[in-house]
Order: C-alpha cells, then sequence, then structure tokens
C-alpha cells in the first residue's frame, strides 16, 4: 500500500501551520514500520511562515525535515510576498509553481490534504 502524502498549506494563519506540523508529525507516528514519503506544499500568503522568527515553529519543522519531510514553497509566492530563498529557514525547497507540484505528487500517487 502507498502511504505517500502531500498536505497543502495557502494560509498565513499560524493555527493552520500548527494543524499541518501536527498533521504530519501524527501521520509519521501512525505508520513508523512503513516507507512514507511525505511533503508540504506552501503557496499563497503561507510562506511567510517559513521567514518567521517563531522558534517553536522553526524548531517542529527542522524536526520533520530530519524525519525526511519536504517543504515545498512557492517561488511565486515568495515573490508576491516580496521574499527570496535566502529568507527562508534552512532546508526548505523553493518549486516553480506550488499547485503544479501539487498536481505532481498526486501525479506520482501521493494522497492529498488540504486542511
Amino acid at each position: 500500500m502507498n502511504y505517500d502524502l502531500c498536505l497543502h498549506l495557502d494560509s498565513n494563519d499560524p493555527a493552520m501551520l500548527r494543524l499541518v506540523l501536527k498533521n504530519a508529525t501524527n501521520y509519521l507516528n501512525a505508520l513508523p514500520d512503513e516507507k512514507v514519503s511525505l511533503s508540504v506544499v506552501v503557496n499563497g500568503p503561507g510562506v511567510v511562515h517559513f521567514a518567521t522568527t517563531d522558534a517553536d515553529m522553526r524548531q517542529q519543522t527542522e524536526g520533520l525535515m530530519a524525519r525526511g519531510v519536504r517543504f515545498c514553497l512557492c517561488a511565486n509566492a515568495l515573490a508576491d510576498n516580496q521574499l527570496t530563498a535566502a529568507d527562508l529557514w534552512p532546508g526548505c525547497e523553493v518549486v516553480p509553481a506550488g499547485l503544479v507540484e501539487v498536481v505532481r505528487l498526486q501525479r506520482a500517487g501521493y494522497a492529498y490534504i488540504r486542511p
């Protein structure tokens, strides 16, 4: 069975990012013996979270990255929010277009969830 998952975040509400981080953690914890690929795709105003000084959310994100979770941020949304890759937390990936990345992952067999 394929447990690959794409979580999508497009909100700058910190509660939504906390939900995504919690969902990712719970998902990985529930499948300890399975090979899981998990990507979090962020576009729209959601990208601003990954350039903030919120130490707790950054630490949670880094912990998930250490477990193999990819955080893919939309280049278009970064430009719209006057951010560059240099402004982001270490380990964040920049993809040309967030929605295209979501579709690419779905076509590769990932389940898709937008909280």
